[in-house]
C-alpha cells in the first residue's frame, strides 16, 4: 500500500492549484510527454489512444453526413496565403516560415500550415467548374503549427492534431445548413460520447475566425469554472471564393461564386475530457471514449485458480475493451494506478470470489462496489458502463449549470465574474467598445450568443443602451 499512497500523492488537490493538478494528470496518466521543442508535446500510446477514438467516432459521424476524406500539404506558398487578406491577418503572429531547401535559399517562402483554408480554395478554384460539381464536402486529418507565446499540453501547444472540414455550396443557404449541420454533429458527439454538456452558438465578430461570414462554437464549462471552446464552425459566405475566383456555371449557365464552410476539432478536446470529469486521483474516463473500458484484477493471484479465473474474465468480455492486470504489483497499486489512467470500471476476483461463482465489480467515477455473479458478467458490466456515462453527463450538465449565472447590471456583472467562476449570461447592446471594455475590466470574454436566446433585460449590462442580445461570458482557456 505505501506504493499505492506514493502514486496518488504524486497528483496535486485541484483545490490546492488546479493548474498544477491539470499537469500532473497528464503526466502521470502517461498522456504526454515533453519534446525538445519548445511547445511541442509527445502523444504517448494512452492519450494517442483517446485521439483515435475521438478521430473513430467523429470520422463515422462525418461520414454519414456525405463528407469524404482528403489529404493537402503542409506546406503552403506565401503568395498563396496572401490571397485573403483578412485570413492573412488573423494568423500572421502564429505563422511558421520554411525559407530554406537544404543550403539553398528558397525563391518564395512556404508557410507551415497553421490551418487550410487557401489550400482548399486554391484546389476548389480547379475543381468546380458547374452546379454538378457542387456540393465539396471535404476533411482533413492532419497536424497544424501555431507559434504560440505560452503552451499547455492539449489546450495550447505549437504543434496540433485536428480535423479541419472544407466544403463548398451553390447557395448561401446550403452553406449555413451545413454550418449548422456540423455543429451539432460536434455537440452530439461531445454529449453522448464524452459526457460533456455544451452550450451551442454564435460567436461575436471580434471573436469570429480570421475572414469568416460567421462563427459557431460550442462551449463546454471546466471544473474550475473556466470555459472552453471545443469545436466551432464557420461560415465563410463567399469572401474565399471572390479572393480565389472559384466559380461555377448554374442551371442558367450563369457565372456564380461559391459559399464555403469550414469546422474543425483538435486534441484540445482532450483537455476538456480532463478538466470535466477528472478527480484528485486522475483521469475519469467516459465509458464510451476510455480506451480500456474494463481492467481485471486478480487479489492473491499466486493462488490456485485465481489467475485462470480473471483470464476466463478477460475472454468473456470480448465485447468490450477490455485488460487483465497479472504483473507481479501488490493490489493496491494496481488500483491507484487504475485509478489514475480513468479506466471505467475494475473487476476484482480472489479466492473466495472464485469459490463462490462472483467477481466485485468498482466504478472509476463514484467507487461504488457491485458483487456479480460470474454467469452475468457480460450483461453486469454492460448496464454498469451504460450507468456510469449516464451519470458522468448529468453531473457534468448539474456543475456546468449550477455554475451559470446572470447579471443586469455592470456591478453584479464583475462581482460574478471576479467571485463566482462559471458562465454569466448578460445582455450586450452589440458594441465591440462594450466587449473590449469588459475584457479590460474583468478578463472575462464572450464566449457565444446561444441558440436559445433569454432576456434577462432590456439594456446592455456594460453601458446601459438598449439590448440586441444575451450573451455567455466568462474566463476561458
Amino acid at each position: 500500500m505505501a506504493k499505492e499512497k506514493k502514486l496518488v500523492e504524486a497528483i496535486t488537490s485541484m483545490s490546492e492549484d488546479f493548474t498544477q493538478w491539470y499537469t500532473d494528470v497528464v503526466k502521470k496518466a502517461e498522456l504526454i510527454d515533453y519534446s525538445s521543442v519548445r511547445g511541442c508535446m509527445i502523444l504517448r500510446p494512452n492519450g494517442y489512444a483517446l485521439w483515435e477514438n475521438i478521430q473513430k467516432e467523429l470520422d463515422r459521424r462525418f461520414k454519414e453526413t456525405g463528407v469524404e476524406n482528403v489529404y493537402m500539404p503542409m506546406f503552403i506558398p506565401e503568395s498563396l496565403l496572401q490571397k485573403e487578406k483578412d485570413h492573412v491577418e488573423g494568423f500572421a503572429p502564429e505563422v511558421a516560415w520554411v525559407t530554406h531547401g537544404g543550403l539553398e535559399p528558397l525563391t518564395e517562402r512556404l508557410c507551415v500550415r497553421p490551418t487550410s483554408e487557401t489550400l482548399f480554395c486554391d484546389l476548389y478554384a480547379k475543381i468546380i467548374q458547374s452546379h454538378r460539381d457542387l456540393p465539396k464536402l471535404y476533411n482533413q486529418w492532419c497536424s497544424v503549427v501555431r507559434w504560440e507565446k505560452t503552451t499547455r499540453p492539449f489546450l495550447r501547444s505549437m504543434e496540433f492534431l485536428w480535423q479541419e472540414g472544407h466544403t463548398a455550396h451553390a447557395t448561401a443557404e446550403e452553406a449555413e445548413e451545413r454550418t449548422i449541420q456540423m455543429l451539432n454533429v460536434y455537440s452530439d458527439f461531445c454529449e453522448q460520447v464524452l459526457a460533456i454538456p455544451m452550450i451551442k452558438g454564435r460567436k461575436t465578430d471580434k471573436e469570429k475566425f480570421a475572414g469568416a461570414h460567421s462563427t459557431y462554437t460550442i462551449e463546454a464549462l471546466m471544473h474550475d469554472g473556466k470555459a472552453l471552446q471545443s469545436g466551432t464552425s464557420h461560415n465563410f459566405g463567399d469572401g474565399f471564393a471572390k479572393a480565389f475566383g472559384i466559380q461555377y456555371t448554374n442551371k442558367d449557365n450563369k457565372l456564380e461564386y461559391v459559399h464555403q464552410t469550414s469546422w474543425g476539432m483538435s486534441t484540445r478536446i482532450i483537455g476538456a475530457i480532463i478538466m470535466v470529469h477528472g478527480d484528485d486521483s486522475g483521469l475519469v474516463l467516459p465509458p464510451r471514449i476510455a480506451p480500456t473500458q474494463v481492467m481485471v484484477i486478480p487479489i492473491a493471484q499466486h493462488k490456485e485458480g485465481v489467475l485462470e479465473a480473471a483470464a476466463e474474465i478477460k475472454n468473456k468480455l470480448t465485447a468490450f475493451r477490455t485488460k487483465l492486470d497479472d504483473s507481479d504489483k501488490n493490489p493496491g497499486f494496481k488500483f491507484a494506478n487504475q485509478e489514475m489512467l480513468g479506466i471505467p470500471v475494475r473487476i476484482e476476483i480472489g479466492p473466495k470470489d472464485v469459490e463462490a461463482g462472483q467477481t466485485v465489480i468498482v466504478r472509476r467515477d463514484t467507487r461504488e462496489k457491485e458483487i456479480v455473479s460470474l454467469e452475468n458478467i457480460e450483461e453486469s458490466v454492460e448496464r454498469i458502463l451504460n450507468k456510469m456515462q449516464s451519470d458522468m453527463l448529468e453531473r457534468a450538465r448539474a456543475h456546468r449549470d449550477a455554475h451559470t449565472y446572470q447579471a443586469v447590471d455592470y456591478e453584479e456583472f464583475k462581482d460574478a465574474i471576479a467571485n463566482k467562476p462559471g458562465f454569466v449570461k448578460a445582455m450586450w447592446c452589440g458594441d465591440e467598445a462594450c466587449e473590449n471594455k469588459i475584457k479590460e475590466d474583468t478578463t472575462a470574454t464572450s464566449r457565444c450568443m446561444p441558440f436559445e436566446q433569454e432576456h434577462i433585460s432590456d439594456v446592455c449590462v456594460c453601458c446601459g443602451k438598449p439590448a440586441k442580445a444575451l450573451v455567455y461570458w466568462g474566463k476561458a482557456y
